[in-house]
């Protein structure tokens, strides 16, 4: 087995000993093949060359049941801080946008950068690689946290009355936020330690982990928001307060397991190399822009609604538009699995599969987001009332519903593919469809805003974009593989047979040649 080292001693002398050092490559490669093992070669066969559908539903299933949890947990404080009255439902449509971009960006986004080198490292056995990737992850995680965190207390007042938050209806947010983005270094090191869990292919610790903290933010929520006993009343703040304290269990458990050294891609101390932050940077801050796309789409239809019309309309905009979040999580229950399928098989130089592997996906998920939709669009109020009973919201929520919901399955499908191309490293077309959506919805929809005045022909042209986003997706990922593939085939007179490697030390978006 020929293993390239990076260019340059990239590791420290603290996470090598020194007759590692002085063996070099040969030593690099003993290790190699020793985390190969720690990757579970079952596992790592199994992507490689393990039946696809099988394969792909057994390891999402946890992760689909959990997010849905995860998700649920939103739903129900939301349902909690119903009860405080309709100001404070419309105070959190105007903040959840806000949160769920730092859920996304830190999970999906920068967490799928994370999980996609990782997943690539591992598939082409360069387990040195993938070691370092933990503490350059970590550090990213803790800087965005601290920068997005301070950003959104100074400037929340600001962003809130922007997205149409006023009076009453902008405290909420305020309390609720103020607290969240306190603690929001926490969500961004939990999601990052998760994801490089996820990177190696084991799904079922993240699972567990946010399952078992589901079954303690569930009760602790209310406790905090009514204040149950020993508990302080803390109203809106509690929600924040139950969340935060949920962040921290979820890091410390999963800092736990990977000290420990049961994750395949273990923590070491290295030197820092801008090398490594690239190559997660080059997929996760492409990713982040698609995050950022999609909460910008909401957040400016919200703002859209609180303009041409009133409290109670943007929280039936915003009770309905939740259930797009709902689908989101369960999406990227699929989406952990393609990112460390996909990756594993590009790093191995498997484009046919890998592909096979996203269309499998992206199929999943389609009927599932579809089926959400659907069943939401021809009993809009059986979701509605769950939050509550104004007529108003009522009216503006079964609008969204009955509109939009029947294109819901071009959102998944569109999700699911961009999670693909999250593990291969091919990010420019789902950031470009996600433009593309975004244009439609918000421009469209103020266009006809201004033309009409009617709440109808907005939600019309927030359809038009989910379907656009989720065709455009699908169309470029089918020729960006084909051309890959071509790009593969052609090998340098002499090369030899085995894995294809980047021209550099991973795979990238143009360069491949196969290892000599």
């Amino acid at each position: 087995m020929n293993i390239r080292p990076l260019p340059g001693r990239w590791w420290s002398s603290n996470s090598v000993g020194e007759s590692d050092r002085t063996r070099g490559v040969a030593a690099g490669t003993a290790d190699q093949l020793q985390s190969a093992g720690a990757v579970g070669g079952s596992r790592r066969e199994l992507f490689l060359r393990g039946p696809i559908a099988s394969t792909l539903f057994r390891l999402s299933w946890p992760n689909i049941l959990v997010m849905l949890a995860q998700a649920s947990t939103g739903l129900v404080e939301t349902w909690w801080l119903s009860h405080l009255g309709t100001d404070a439902l419309a105070g959190m449509a105007v903040v959840f946008p806000v949160v769920m971009l730092m859920q996304m960006m830190s999970g999906g986004a920068i967490g799928g950068g994370i999980s996609s080198a990782i997943a690539r490292a591992l598939g082409g056995g360069r387990q040195a690689e993938a070691d370092a990737f933990v503490l350059h992850a970590l550090v990213i995680d803790v800087v965005l946290g601290a920068i997005f965190s301070a950003a959104v207390l100074v400037f929340g007042p600001l962003l809130y009355r922007a997205l149409g938050g006023e009076g009453a209806s902008l405290q909420a947010p305020l309390r609720y936020s103020n607290v969240v983005f306190a603690g929001l270094v926490l969500l961004w090191v939990m999601n990052g330690l998760a994801s490089v869990i996820r990177g190696t292919g084991n799904m079922l610790i993240p699972a567990v982990a946010i399952g078992g903290g589901v079954l303690v933010l569930i009760p602790l929520s209310p406790l905090l928001i009514f204040g149950v006993g020993p508990f302080p009343r803390l109203g809106v703040a509690g929600g924040g307060a139950a969340l935060v304290l949920y962040y921290l269990g979820g890091t410390l458990f999963f800092a736990w397991f990977i000290l420990s050294g049961r994750n395949a891609a273990r923590f070491r101390w290295v030197r820092l190399r801008w090398a490594l932050f690239r190559e997660i940077l080059r997929v996760g801050a492409l990713a982040a822009l698609t995050s950022l796309q999609t909460n910008l789409t909401i957040a400016i239809t919200t703002s859209l609604v609180g303009r041409w019309f009133g409290p109670a309309e943007i929280a039936g905009f915003g009770t309905g538009a939740r259930l797009e979040y709902l689908i989101m999580p369960l999406v990227f229950g699929i989406g952990g699995t393609l990112v460390a399928m996909v990756g594993m098989n590009i790093g191995a130089g498997q484009e046919r599969r890998a592909l096979r592997i996203a269309f499998t996906g992206g199929a999943a998920a389609f009927v599932i987001t579809e089926s959400i939709g659907l069943a939401a669009a021809i009993w809009p109020e059986s979701w509605l009332r769950l939050f509550d009973t104004n007529s108003a919201m009522l009216a503006s929520g079964s609008t969204y519903l009955r509109i939009v919901g029947p294109f819901y399955g071009f959102y998944g499908l569109g999700f699911a593919l961009y999670f693909a191309a999250q593990g291969a490293g091919r990010l420019l077309w789902p950031l470009l469809a996600g433009l593309l959506r975004l244009i439609v919805a918000a421009l469209g929809g103020w266009f006809v805003l201004s033309l009409t005045g009617s709440e109808g022909w907005l939600y019309v042209a927030l359809a038009l974009g989910l379907v656009l986003y989720g065709t455009v997706i699908t169309a470029t990922t089918a020729t960006s593989y084909r051309s890959q593939q071509h790009i593969l085939s052609r090998k340098r007179p002499g090369a030899g047979s085995g894995p294809y490697r980047c021209e550099r030390r991973s795979c990238s978006e143009k360069a491949f040649e196969p290892q000599c």
